[in-house]
């Protein structure tokens, strides 16, 4: 035991702050594998340091959400408005997406990855369905936190019918192709569901769910129909305010209790800049195995983090029973405890929340 501490020590000392603080309550505590958990971060910018590359700078979702400048340099093009070359992020890998079509995926904007060697990953170029567009990524998914693993699948969901799989680590891989047939999809995100094993993909208005297993030839979603239940009394003026909005459905699963949330985000274009939305609503449902989706406001000491990256739940106790909210123009937290949302408008180049990482 005294030969482990020593080399936690260690290890600590090259890590990043949050990441020691982990370690120093291994030390102090003994050897506990929850204790070897990150908080949840924010990308917040680099600082550029020369030569095109940054240091990255993070805000953890802790007591104090304390700002942190990494010694981490990364490449510029990653946080930088302008260049728009990132096109989705899960389990703490971005994807990138350049003009030459070429999908890569990088732990660049990951603070607990290497600091001194980044791994970049290139996958096969696309394959275009007819009738289909791979220019527009709607979003990116990962069946684990690593793309190198054997049995990982990378799934990519275009704007429009096509959704696409892909296994990195597999020598000579391709992309497997769907076309799906029903519009609800068209514009929905896909994401992993690690209790059912498949991917999934909430339709428009959150009535629908498709469930598709990449290791299967069968390319026909299974199809899960919700039934909504609790619906809460609005008031006209916000039921109308609703109406009015973008309406988006978002599929979260929480590893610490075992739920699964539907959570529907209302934004609209604000007074001020007709190009920038802003959230107006948080609407959260739990779901059970029998289709029902029950409104909630009291999703416990969790906290639900919607972004540019794979949506997660995480405990918090800066932001308990709340939706923390990263978007390409604004930031913001959805409280359901006192139904109020509470943010700011600004753009944001690396839009991506970090899930909380296990360090080895």
């Amino acid at each position: 035991m005294s030969l482990l501490l020593s080399r936690l020590s260690k290890i600590a000392l090259g890590k990043p702050a949050s990441v020691r603080s982990s370690l120093v309550l291994i030390l102090s505590n003994g050897f506990s594998s929850s204790a070897l958990q990150t908080h949840p971060c924010r990308i917040m910018t680099a600082r550029p340091c020369g030569e095109d590359l940054g240091k990255l700078m993070i805000m953890e979702n802790a007591t104090d959400c304390k700002v942190t400048l990494l010694e981490k340099k990364v490449p510029m093009e990653l946080v930088y408005v302008d260049e728009i070359i990132t096109v989705g992020s899960s389990h703490g890998w971005v994807a990138s997406l350049k003009d030459d079509g070429i999908l890569r995926l990088q732990d660049d904007l990951n603070p607990y990855a290497s600091y001194t060697d980044p791994k970049r990953i290139s996958l096969p170029p696309f394959v275009t369905l007819p009738r289909c567009q791979t220019q527009i990524v709607t979003n990116v998914a990962m069946s684990s936190s690593c793309p190198e693993d054997e049995n990982c699948v990378v799934a990519v969901k275009f704007l429009g019918p096509q959704l696409s799989f892909c296994r990195p680590a597999q020598s000579n891989s391709e992309w497997t192709n769907i076309k799906i047939a029903s519009p609800s999809f068209f514009s929905s995100d896909v994401m992993y569901s690690k209790k059912d094993d498949m991917f999934r993909i909430p339709g428009s208005g959150g009535h629908l769910i498709g469930s598709w297993d990449p290791r299967t030839e069968d390319h026909n979603p299974k199809i899960q129909r919700l039934r909504f239940r609790n619906l809460p009394e609005l008031p006209r003026a916000k039921r109308e305010l609703l109406d009015s909005c973008y309406r988006s459905e978002h599929l979260v699963e929480s590893r610490n209790t075992g739920e699964t949330f539907l959570v529907k985000r209302y934004k609209k274009a604000t007074t001020r800049d007709t190009v920038k939305m802003k959230t107006k609503g948080v609407m959260v449902f739990k779901l059970d195995e029998k289709g029902n989706a029950v409104y909630t406001e009291d999703i416990g000491d969790l906290c639900i983090f919607l972004s540019k990256s794979k949506p997660f739940c995480a405990s918090s106790s800066r932001f308990p029973n709340c939706v923390d909210i990263c978007d390409v123009d604004e930031l913001a937290i959805a409280s359901l405890t006192f139904d109020s949302i509470n943010g700011v408008t600004r753009t944001n180049g690396a839009p991506y929340h970090i899930p909380p990482q296990i360090i080895v």
